[in-house]
């Protein structure tokens, strides 16, 4: 079994001699010896009298994209403009109703790999040379770069004057808004092979959490990174590295009741964000994350299992078999529906209330992996290869 670039590109290494490539596909190969079922993504049937119609608002190229390759690039929604970033080093602040472009700033040998994020007037980016980059939200002009410890593939996060930063190798950093100045770092060990992602910092009030490649969730201190509790969400367990994968890579999601939080290493859990207890756990393994919608929590699971729980238990609601295999992306609540992309560019739409596939559509031919953007009106999609599309319904 060859795996695509697609898969090899979701294995990474952290050693202090950096294993090369061909260990990465070893590793892939022996997980799937020629005795195992080779798992072929789901065909998909068509959707009999389905009750979505999607009708495209308006596409752009954006650059390469993430250049086929998983990151943390994704468009982030603010009142002002849409702003979005590609691995080629432009960043662009675009009219969300009909996405023309209202500035663009090319980062001339500049590898962006996470962002953009919004904190206050600063528009940020990562990138895979261990910068983070602070531009000017109003024209794009550069602030400041401050270096940090390894790559940046999660997009930072910020509150007032703190900046918060986290790089591959198991560490954060707390940076000065005004200038990129290191105010504080936490650091933790990270296991050998984990999956290549990482989850961006939630700040929540005075208080930053992190999840980690160990499976474990740690809050600190916003203003100084002092370490307030950690919990394990998802413990390691089997004879392999492979088996003993936990990252917690998705995005946290912040809910009435709690913290949101998705682990490979088999558990979705509502965690309290003050003392890190855990207020409901389902056995669940994902590393695309999840989405609140209604009374719902809406996962795509590693298998492409489609579940939804019941937001105040945890229980499940209804699961769908439907994609399975088809490599789908964080799931999205839009209009009414819940949504998941997959592989080749397909959107998925499922009734919240019992999980039936009610519309599909199309944006491009390539995988979706960056988490869409809802708002009342459009859904903002883009692809691994560049591809910008709001999409609304008839």
């Amino acid at each position: 079994m060859h795996p695509s670039r697609f898969e090899e590109n979701r294995l990474s290494l952290r050693t202090t001699c950096r294993v090369s490539a061909i260990v990465l596909l070893a590793l892939a190969a022996a997980a799937c010896s020629s005795k195992a079922k080779v798992r072929e993504p789901a065909k998909l049937t068509d959707i009999v009298n389905p009750r979505v119609q999607i009708a495209d608002a308006w596409s752009l190229g954006i650059g390469k994209g993430a250049d086929g390759r998983p990151s943390g690039l994704r468009p982030q929604l603010e009142p002002d403009a849409l702003f979005v970033a590609e691995s080629g080093g432009a960043v662009m602040a675009l009219d969300p109703e009909t996405g023309r472009t209202r500035w663009s700033r090319e980062l001339k040998k500049t590898r962006i790999s996470a962002g953009p994020s919004i904190v206050g007037d600063l528009v940020l980016v990562g990138t895979l040379d261990a910068e983070v980059i602070a531009l000017k939200r109003a024209d794009g002009s550069e602030l400041w770069r401050a270096p940090v410890s390894s790559e940046v593939l999660a997009p930072p996060s910020g509150a007032g004057d703190v900046i918060v930063v986290r790089s591959i190798d198991g560490r954060a950093f707390g940076l000065a808004a005004v200038d990129g100045k290191r105010l504080w770092s936490f650091d933790r060990t990270v296991p050998t092979l984990t999956l290549r992602g990482i989850s961006p910092p939630l700040i929540e009030g005075n208080r930053v959490l992190l999840g980690m490649d160990s499976g474990r969730l740690a809050a600190v201190q916003l203003r100084d990174g002092t370490p307030l509790w950690e919990q394990a969400v998802s413990v390691p367990s089997g004879r392999t590295e492979l088996e003993r994968l936990a990252d917690i890579d998705a995005q946290l999601v912040d809910s009435l009741e709690g913290v949101l939080v998705a682990s490979y290493g088999g558990d979705v859990a509502l965690i309290d964000p003050v003392d890190g207890e855990s207020r409901w756990r389902r056995a669940i393994k994902s590393g695309t994350g999840v989405a609140v919608g209604g009374s719902n929590v809406y996962v795509s699971d590693a298998d492409g299992v489609v579940w939804a729980l019941d937001a105040a238990s945890g229980a499940a609601v209804w699961k769908s078999e439907a994609l399975q295999y088809r490599r789908l992306s964080p799931p999205a609540f839009f209009k009414g529906y819940a949504v998941v992309a997959d592989y080749q560019g397909y959107l998925h739409f499922f009734d919240p209330a019992d999980g039936k596939l009610v519309g599909r559509t199309r944006v491009g031919r390539d995988a979706i992996l960056a988490p869409m953007v809802a708002t009342d009106s459009t859904l903002y999609v883009y692809n691994i290869e560049g591809r910008l599309e709001a999409l609304r319904l008839r």
